[in-house]
Parts: structure tokens; C-alpha cells; sequence
């Protein structure tokens, strides 16, 4: 809290100079104005609530009128002239006003001069060459005190002076001063900053209490209730572990299509996944109570009711609690499939997970044995496949054969092909005849003519040879058509022969690994039952419950701060 500084107030009542003579001055209309009496004094008019507004130059009741018998700064009287004691009788022959004579007062205290008097104040201002009346040398703030002062102190000095040559000083009125209902404003500060250290002290007790409870409630009192349960009333918990490997069969090491048959880790990821989410199944829970009894097991009154089935438990009751006690997990990097069967007794979760081991061993020896049967069933099937489509290409290459009596047509081609080769270098040579005949210039008519002949006959041959390899005639095909479809034919025979010799080979392959175990399980940890309880782990628990409670308050909190900072702001 802060206390706003309030200023006395002072009110000071101008009396009229006396000159030297006894006589006062000449009123004028300054003098006039002056006397007349004043308003009230409020805020528009005065700065009362100012210490330093007395202070300021005000009119003195002249104007800028000097007094007929006041000197100027600039008359100042020499030292050494007249005796100490007349020059303070000039000045106060000079009829200077209270007023003047306070500043001039104060303008000494600015300046370090040390004057009994404000008379004295101003001779000693004028020999320094100092104007006592100047407004700019004027102080802005002087202590009221220290002006009441001064002003008694020059009363007192005065009074010794003859009546006749003494200027009387205007009274200074002093109100009367009211108790002050103010307090101390650092006392009152000091008393203000303690309340409030007090209050945010309890504030900051009520929040720490406030958070203790919450903490209590919401955190301790449930990580002490986990703790009890876990340590006095949880059912003690037997765990056997095992852990064992599928693995393939070596195939016909590196001959042929064997080779893909050969056993690596790879080979076996799809079957150790099947074989895990086999166990993991509900089929795998119904095959274990049907044969071991798991509901019977679990709905024992001495296990506790958070660990316990209730009586007559449906299926997914009971898979539930088997999920929760049969953990199956499977190592993609070494390969290996690992089980923890949890039960009640150590005897029955070592039988539990034997059982569950000869399950695997069965779904794996299922799953090769139907993957055998399917193996050797379409090697098998593409043999048949194979081996009729080749006696039919086979059959279709004869028919064609037999249908135009051409055993090979690429012979046949070549023959008619070598014939018109031979035809056309035989017209080429009559050409040239022809042309021979025709440049004398009486050529033999008779052997122009059968020279021509010649050439019509070979061009004749010529065609019809050509003909017979692409045009059909009658009933017949053309040597072209014939050949295409015989090389056809032929293409699909020589391809059919290929693939029943790969089925051929496959369906040995397949017969070969058939007849041995592609897939079998290996044990590495083999299942023995525990002497000592393995769950549950109280002291781990209880941490992990305290952490977890721990957590889910502190984001409650956080969010609950969260949305009060966006609703506030």
C-alpha cells in the first residue's frame, strides 16, 4: 500500500511597506487588487496540494513597476563606501517588501551565504553581483519550516533597529495542527507485507494439504491396498517354462527342384507362427480341459476370487484365464518357440505343459502330412496332365502328315525352292538372248520367235511353282499352310515333351521326400516343475501399481490444469 504525501497549507498576510520616513508608499491599482479580498482557494486556482506552490513567483502587487526607491541588480553598492551598518540601514531605506525579502533570503541559502538578516541577505547577494529579485534564480522547493525559520530568526534581528527606519515583517499564521489519523506509511507497508506473507503461507499449507489428500486417495491408498492383496490374500502361482524349435528335414541336397526342399530356418518362420498361434487358440484350451481338466483346476475355492473361475464357467471365461496363464512367444531371429504354463500347482502346470507340447508335435506332423499328400497329389496330377497333352500333339502332327502326304515340308519347301531358283536363272539367260537377237539390224525372225517362246514357258513354270507353295488347288492346301501347321504341331509336341519330363522328375522328388519326416519339433528346455512359487511377484507389483497410479494421477492433474488455464484466460 502506498500513502499519497499530503502538503501544508499556508496562508501568508501581505501588510503594506514602510519607507524610511514612516511614510507607506503610494497605493496603486496593483496595491489595489491585492487588498481586495480573495477567492476561495480550490484546485482551479491553486496548487495547495503542492509543498512547492508558495514557493513560486507570484505578483507582487507592482507589475512590472520597479518601487520608486528599490535598487535594480544593477545598482549594486560598492564595498568599502559606507560602514557595514549603513548599508543595511540604505537597504531597508529602500522599502523592500516581505516578500523580497524572503527570496532574497532563500537566494542566499542557494548560493552558501551565510545572513543574520534578510537585509544582509541582500547586500550580500548584490556585492557578489547577484540580482536578490531575479524569478529564474528563484529555488522550486524550500521546506515550510526552514522558511519559518528564517523568518522569526529575521524578526528577532530587526527588533533592535530604530522604530522609525525598521520595515515590518508580515506575520506568518501557523493553522492549528489536527491529530493525524495516518499511519506510519513504512510501518503500515511492513504490516501490509507480512499479512500477505502470512496469507499465502496458509494458502500454500492448505494447497500442500489439499495435494497430500489427494495423493492419499488417489495414489497411496490404492498402491497399500495392491500391496496387501499381492502379499496376504494372492494365491501363490507355479510357472514352468519350455522352449523348443521346429526344424525341416534335409531334402535331396543341391539336384534339381530338391533343393527347394531343403530344411533352413526360413523354411520353418510360417510353421513355428502356426504352431504358436495354434497353442494360443481356443481349439488348444478346449482340447487341455477336455483332457486335463483346466476349469476344474481353476475353479478351486482356496485360489483367490481374482485368480479364480467361478463355478460352472462358460468358454470365454476360461480362455480368458488361459490367455493370461499360458504365455507362448516366438523368436523370429533364433527361431525358437518359448511357453510358460502358470497353475496352482506345480504338478499340474508341468502337465499342462506337456500336454500342450504333444499338441504342437501333433498340429505340426498334421500340417506335413497333408502338405505330403497335397505335394504328392499334384506332381502326380501334372504328370497325367503332361503325358496326354504330348500323345495328343503327338497324334496331331501324324494327322497332317497323313493328310497331305508331306513327311517333312521344310524339305518340300527347300526342292520347290531350288527348282524356281533354277527356272529364273534360266529366263534371265533368254533375256539376254532375246536382247542379243533384237540389237543386229536384220535379226533371224525364227530364232527371235523361239527365243520368246522360250521365255513365256519358263515364266509360265516359273508361277505355277510359286503357286503351288502358297495357292491351294482343288481340295489340297497350299505347301505354306501345310508347313505352318506342321511346325506348329510339331512346336507344341517338342514343349508337351519338356514339361512331362519336368513333371516326371517333380513327381520323383516329391515321391522321394514324401517318405521322410519334412517336419518335426526338437525340445530345447524340456518342462520341469518348480519347487518354490513364481507369482506373484509382490514387492515388483506393488512398484508397478504405485508407478501406474503414480502416472494416471499426474495426467488427471495435468489435464485438470490445463483446461483451467484455457478457461481463465
Amino acid at each position: 500500500m502506498t500513502t499519497t504525501p499530503k502538503a501544508q497549507k499556508y496562508r501568508i498576510r501581505r501588510e503594506s511597506p514602510v519607507l524610511a520616513d514612516g511614510k507607506t508608499p503610494p497605493k496603486t491599482a496593483a496595491t489595489n487588487a491585492a487588498e481586495q479580498p480573495k477567492a476561495p482557494v480550490t484546485p482551479e486556482n491553486t496548487k495547495a496540494d503542492d509543498p512547492a506552490a508558495i514557493f513560486e513567483p507570484q505578483d507582487d502587487g507592482f507589475g512590472d513597476e520597479k518601487y520608486p526607491t528599490a535598487a535594480t541588480g544593477s545598482d549594486v553598492i560598492a564595498a568599502g563606501e559606507l560602514t557595514f551598518e549603513e548599508e543595511i540601514a540604505r537597504v531597508r531605506a529602500e522599502g523592500l517588501t516581505g516578500r523580497q525579502l524572503r527570496l532574497a533570503r532563500r537566494m542566499a541559502q542557494k548560493h552558501g551565504i551565510q545572513a543574520t538578516s534578510d537585509f544582509e541577505a541582500v547586500l550580500l547577494l548584490r556585492r557578489r553581483g547577484i540580482d536578490p529579485f531575479d524569478r529564474s534564480n528563484i529555488v522550486a522547493l524550500v521546506k515550510p519550516h526552514d522558511i519559518e525559520e528564517t523568518t522569526s530568526r529575521a524578526l528577532a534581528r530587526t527588533d533592535g533597529v530604530g522604530a522609525d527606519t525598521r520595515v515590518q515583517l508580515p506575520q506568518t499564521t501557523t493553522p492549528g495542527q489536527v491529530p493525524s489519523t495516518e499511519v506510519n506509511a513504512s510501518d503500515h507497508r511492513a504490516a501490509q507485507i507480512l499479512k500477505i506473507q502470512r496469507d499465502i503461507a496458509k494458502r500454500r499449507r492448505g494447497k500442500l494439504g489439499f495435494l497430500a489428500a489427494r495423493l492419499m486417495f488417489f495414489v497411496f491408498l490404492p498402491t497399500i491396498v495392491a500391496g496387501y492383496y499381492y502379499y496376504a490374500i494372492a494365491t501363490p502361482m507355479y510357472a514352468t517354462k519350455a522352449a523348443f524349435v521346429i526344424q525341416k528335414a534335409e531334402g535331396m541336397g543341391n539336384s534339381g527342384l530338391g533343393s527347394l526342399f531343403s530344411g533352413t530356418q526360413l523354411a520353418t518362420n510360417q510353421d513355428s507362427v502356426t504352431v504358436q498361434s495354434y497353442m494360443q487358440s481356443r481349439d488348444a484350451m478346449l482340447r487341455l480341459n477336455k483332457d486335463l481338466g483346466f476349469k476344474k483346476v481353476f475353479e478351486n475355492p482356496n485360489i483367490d476370487a481374482l485368480q479364480r473361475l467361478p463355478e460352472n464357467a462358460s468358454d470365454e471365461q476360461a480362455y480368458r484365464l488361459y490367455e493370461k496363464n499360458v504365455k507362448i512367444g516366438y523368436d523370429p531371429s533364433e527361431g525358437i518357440v518359448k511357453m510358460e504354463v502358470v497353475a496352482p500347482n506345480p504338478q499340474i502346470s508341468q502337465k499342462f505343459s506337456e500336454a500342450l507340447i504333444s499338441y504342437a508335435e501333433q498340429q505340426v506332423d498334421q500340417l506335413t502330412s497333408r502338405l505330403r499328400g497335397d505335394q504328392m497329389k499334384g506332381a502326380r496330377e501334372s504328370y497325367e496332365d503332361a503325358e496326354a497333352k504330348v500323345f495328343a500333339a503327338q497324334a496331331k502332327v501324324q494327322k497332317l502328315q497323313e493328310k497331305v502326304g508331306i513327311l517333312d515340308p521344310i524339305s518340300e519347301n527347300s526342292m520347290v525352292m531350288a527348282q524356281v531358283s533354277s527356272f529364273e536363272t534360266e529366263l534371265q539367260r533368254k533375256n539376254l538372248e532375246l536382247g542379243q537377237l533384237l540389237d543386229n539390224a536384220s535379226p533371224n525372225q525364227a530364232r527371235v520367235d523361239g527365243v520368246k517362246g522360250d521365255i513365256a514357258r519358263l515364266k509360265t513354270t516359273i508361277e505355277n511353282l510359286r503357286n503351288q507353295l502358297t495357292q491351294a488347288k482343288g481340295s489340297n492346301e497350299s505347301l505354306a499352310a501345310v508347313t505352318g501347321q506342321l511346325q506348329i504341331a510339331q512346336g507344341e509336341l517338342q514343349t508337351r515333351q519338356m514339361l512331362l519330363s519336368a513333371a516326371a522328375q517333380q513327381m520323383e522328388t516329391a515321391r522321394i521326400e514324401a517318405n521322410k519326416q519334412v517336419r518335426y519339433l526338437e525340445m530345447g528346455v524340456r518342462p520341469v516343475a518348480p519347487d518354490e512359487p513364481t507369482y506373484p511377484r509382490a514387492f515388483e507389483n506393488t512398484l508397478l501399481a504405485f508407478l501406474i497410479f503414480s502416472g494416471i494421477y499426474l495426467m488427471l492433474s495435468l489435464t485438470a490444469s490445463i483446461l483451467r488455464e484455457q478457461v481463465s484466460s
